[in-house]
């Protein structure tokens, strides 16, 4: 056989294989959390990118929360200020807050918006104080976290709006009525928006293969009550991967059918985990 023609023959099965999931999630929201390693490495932020864009055309519609971990560590770095985390969620001083805002709604969410604009699709930037598309404030009960905020409400219909025919582009930075900027979790803000507009699908991009069991083996596959004994239990879960595997577990509470935590350091993850039969990460079913 030719080289040609066995390229020719494994784009067909990818394309086949393909074929009944584009069918079947075509029309649906899926709402993927963008961070750690795939926004870092410049061929996964162009290969994230265009998947983005080909979901959009074949009449997927997803919605992007981002996070900028890295970012935000390197402009606190730049400004000398040094911070800490607690169970994964980071301290947050008044100070702190206007490194993190700045970062996250004048940087990372401009360059994700031009990002996938340049592979030609459309997208809708939501962020910004004037905007305040998150309405949030402080826990009581967390206050050694700082400016670290709980989410009250999202616009749903800005949401429905933008989706339409863009591809929103959210920052996870909440807004007080007082107009004060806090520091919410990116895979908290993503579960939340998924709740709320009760999502197909949920996935979090992350830095690991997935969510593993106390033996430290992947776990390919699970439900959501098995879901929350995991967490109860802890042996296996720890430091980050806490509050992913809790906002996870809200949000298919909230009506959200399948969540998904996948391994965004392998090109075309969010592709490979929701087009393909094999997937790369952990699949939680409702």
């Amino acid at each position: 056989m030719s080289i040609a023609k066995k390229s020719a023959e494994n784009i067909s099965k990818v394309l086949i294989e393909a074929l009944p999931y584009i069918q079947k999630f075509s029309g649906k929201t899926i709402v993927i959390k963008y961070g750690g390693s795939a926004m870092s490495d410049a061929y996964l932020r162009k290969s994230f990118a265009r998947d983005i864009v080909l979901m959009k055309t074949v009449g997927i519609n997803p919605i992007i929360v981002h996070g900028g971990g890295p970012q935000i560590q390197k402009g606190l770095k730049k400004a000398k200020i040094e911070s800490e985390f607690i169970n994964g969620v980071r301290v947050t001083s008044p100070e702190i807050i206007n490194t993190v805002q700045k970062v996250l709604d004048t940087q990372v969410n401009k360059e994700i918006e031009e990002l996938i604009n340049s592979w030609g699709g459309n997208a809708q930037a939501l962020s910004g104080k004037r905007l305040a598309f998150i309405k949030a404030q402080k826990n009581p009960k967390q206050k050694r976290l700082g400016e670290v905020g709980e989410i009250l409400s999202v616009q749903k219909q800005l949401i429905f709006n933008a989706s339409n025919k863009k591809i929103p582009v959210i920052s996870p930075i909440g807004w007080d009525k007082k107009g004060n900027p806090l520091n919410i979790n990116a895979d908290y803000v993503a579960c939340f928006v998924a709740g709320a507009l009760k999502a197909e699908k949920i996935i979090l991009m992350t830095d690991v293969s997935g969510i593993k069991d106390s033996q430290g083996k992947k776990i390919s596959e699970m439900n959501l009550s098995n879901a929350k004994k995991i967490f109860k239990d802890k042996k296996s879960i720890k430091g980050g991967m806490l509050p992913k595997l809790s906002s996870v577990i809200s949000s298919l509470e909230k009506g959200v059918s399948f969540a998904h935590v996948v391994d965004g350091r392998v090109p075309h993850a969010v592709l490979l985990e929701i087009l393909t039969n094999k997937g790369v990460g952990t699949l939680i079913s409702r």
